[in-house]
């Protein structure tokens, strides 16, 4: 379901789509992108916004408002394993 929030995002894709896609992802790798599509030409960069908007819209529909959070964050597994060498004690 479009909200008015997503129309709001639509016509400022179609205005300056980099800041839609800084609307969306932050300060981030897509905007990035998207800046370097638009200085490549107007379309590409239309059109990841586009991209971007749609991303959002499914996210929010299948995870809710605020899209997919994750509630246990990403830690890596280190595995140490303590060698005590008996001969010395």
């Amino acid at each position: 379901m479009v909200q008015a929030s997503d129309v709001l995002l639509i016509l400022v894709a179609i205005i300056f789509p980099p800041a839609a896609a800084a609307f969306i992802t932050g300060c981030s790798c897509d905007l990035l992108i998207n800046i370097l599509l638009t200085i490549l030409g107007y379309l590409p960069g239309h059109i990841h916004a586009f991209w971007l908007i749609y991303r959002k819209m499914k996210a929010e529909e299948r995870y809710g408002r605020g899209g997919f959070v994750c509630e246990y964050p990403y830690r890596p597994y280190v595995h140490f394993e303590l060698h005590v060498d008996h001969a010395l004690r």
